[in-house]
């Protein structure tokens, strides 16, 4: 198989607000349309003040509680969005079949918000594939596009 579509369910995921600082918890902040990791933590730049904190499942109370002494706003949103990795060696060409991002030029760390066909998506390159967080109620659609656009590199 050169394509693979893991759905990793209840990650923790929350919406903070900060208009004053380099970090949160330990982790230094990112630059506009990337995202930084520490800590067993994703933070994405959503927005000139606005980020979302990933992790695994089962932190919400305890990053919540943490943050909310760092940042002017915290929101757990974990039931917003479906998470999915995608990865092989014809991801990309998967993303492209209806992903208007130039997956080519955009390097490890980068983040976007964009349209996945007509869903749309927060899009993470890693160096090992995609990280895509659709919203909840798109999920149904965005894997039957997905199962759709996979079919001709599965092998």
């Amino acid at each position: 198989m050169t394509v693979d579509a893991v759905e990793e369910p209840f990650r923790t995921q929350l919406t903070v607000r900060l208009r004053d600082g380099h970090s949160l918890l330990g982790i230094d902040l990112p630059a506009p349309c990337t995202f930084t990791s520490g800590n067993g933590l994703d933070i994405l730049w959503m927005g000139p003040d606005e980020y979302l904190v990933l992790a695994e499942p089962g932190r919400q109370a305890e990053l919540e509680a943490a943050l909310s002494r760092e940042s002017d706003a915290v929101v757990d949103v974990s039931a917003q969005r479906v998470t999915v990795q995608l990865t092989g060696e014809h991801a990309a060409d998967v993303l492209a079949h209806g992903c208007s991002i130039d997956l080519e030029m955009s390097p490890p760390g980068t983040c976007v918000q964009t349209l996945l066909a007509r869903t749309g998506i927060v899009l993470m390159v890693r160096e090992e594939g995609f990280t895509i967080l659709v919203r909840q109620s798109f999920s149904d659609y965005f894997h039957a596009w997905l199962a759709d656009a996979s079919l001709e590199y599965v092998s």
